[in-house]
């Protein structure tokens, strides 16, 4: 069984949203990083400002494979959380929490999240992996 946080939002493809004010925080799931094992590398470098919703953000590379992290939401991207530049495994150890990977603003922030998956529609997702 996969920790799935009730206050968060998800997408289907393994992202869990935060919402801070008009901000969106975006990591993967503790699901998603149990499928990649040991998180070894986040690739930041080709990332644009402008975030269109199901495009690939960044890539985290792990000992088993890489995998792309999608924006849940279009919007523009505020900041990548840098720390995981010498610290990639807080996404193993801290997905919820330090393991964060980029905020964003989101411009209709209500809309965006009532798009999302509830935690209850991501563990029936959550559960076929």
């Amino acid at each position: 069984m996969f920790k799935i946080n009730a206050d968060l939002k998800y997408t289907p493809t393994h992202e869990w949203v935060r919402k801070e004010k008009d901000y969106i925080v975006v990591g993967i799931t503790d699901c998603a990083q149990h499928l990649l094992g040991d998180i070894v590398y986040i690739d930041m470098d080709n990332a644009s400002n402008i975030l269109e919703k199901d495009k690939e953000v960044v890539v985290v590379e792990s000992v088993k494979a890489a995998s792309s992290v999608y924006s849940p939401v279009n919007g523009m991207l505020v900041v990548f959380n840098t720390i995981l530049n010498d610290s990639p495994e807080l996404i193993n150890t801290d997905p919820y929490g330090n393991g964060w990977i980029f905020k964003a603003k989101v411009d209709n922030i209500t809309l965006a999240w009532e798009n999302l998956l509830s935690s209850n529609d991501y563990q029936k997702l959550a559960n076929k992996e």
